[in-house]
């Protein structure tokens, strides 16, 4: 059972859109679970239009209905390491992992599936094969599991927090110190529900960070992850008022250098072979880009 108070920011809204806003499931779930009486308004079942108050205490006492499982289609998935147990790829910005609300076709999942249709029988029904995730617009290395096997060894080492997970981050502003960590509690935002923010109802979460070179207004900073978050390297960059270039949701919009995405990139993915034992090393390359951006940059302390 899942069960918060509602927040003043979502006073007066209705039952699904606060209750999707909050849990991340759909609007049309969240109005099936309120026809079977799952969700609860200070333990009295809600029907979706009802608006709630501050202080109320909603409760799902249910989960949405499994979504129909993917299935192949031919989208273009570059391959960066393979063997019969497992594959790293490369994802483009803007190509979304697995389905979701807004996203039922042309994922990356759905591409997966395309090139390995066995992989419908691996991990969990709705993303087959993904143990870990990208955001849309960040770019760069995910690891895909093709057996059940290979699956749940690196389940456990990213729980495990023994995957090295290292990325490029444009950031505004000059960062003061070479190097450093941010050791704060990711959760969703309070006040607005469909961003996460740094809180103390959060989840642990820490980053680490280190300057690779300065600019007239920005720094270009390897960052690593102890952590998987949703958003956390966003979340953090911001949160030391540093955000990330051509990020819009975090306050780097304003800063974007005439970028249409984030400047943030998964560079390497690094790991013990969870079936041989072998360490897999895979480093992916700057997409033009950011890499053009980058270049005029450089040019400009010249």
């Amino acid at each position: 059972m899942t069960e918060f108070p509602v927040p003043q920011t979502l006073a007066g809204e209705r039952v699904d859109r606060a209750v999707a806003l909050l849990t991340g499931y759909s609007r049309a779930d969240v109005a099936a679970l309120c026809a079977r009486g799952a969700v609860l308004v200070d333990g009295e079942a809600a029907v979706k239009s009802r608006r709630l108050r501050e202080g109320e205490i909603v409760a799902v006492t249910g989960a949405p209905e499994p979504p129909e499982p993917p299935g192949p289609e031919p989208v273009p998935v570059e391959v960066r390491y393979e063997d019969e147990f497992l594959a790293v790829v490369s994802k483009p910005a803007g190509l979304v992992v697995h389905p979701g609300a807004g996203n039922e076709h042309g994922t990356l999942v759905h591409g997966v599936l395309h090139r390995w249709p066995h992989v419908a029988e691996v991990g969990e029904r709705s993303r087959p094969g993904i143990v870990h995730r990208l955001d849309r617009d960040t770019s760069g290395l995910l690891a895909v599991a093709l057996t059940p096997g290979a699956y749940a060894g690196l389940v456990e080492e990213l729980s495990s927090r023994r995957v090295e997970r290292a990325y490029l981050a444009l950031v505004c502003g000059q960062v003061p110190e070479l190097r450093g960590m941010v050791d704060a509690p990711v959760g969703r935002s309070a006040r607005q529900p469909t961003r996460m923010a740094v809180t103390p109802a959060g989840r642990e979460a820490r980053t680490r960070y280190e300057v690779v070179e300065q600019h007239a207004r920005t720094t270009l900073l390897d960052v690593s992850l102890e952590t998987g978050r949703t958003h956390q390297i966003r979340v953090h960059l911001a949160a030391i008022d540093h955000p990330v270039v051509g990020d819009p949701v975090y306050g780097g919009g304003r800063d974007h250098l005439g970028l249409e995405r984030p400047f943030l990139h998964a560079r390497r993915l690094a790991f013990d072979h969870p079936v041989t034992g072998e360490r897999i090393v895979v480093d992916e390359a700057l997409p033009d880009e950011l890499s053009d951006l980058l270049a005029r940059l450089r040019a400009e302390l010249l």
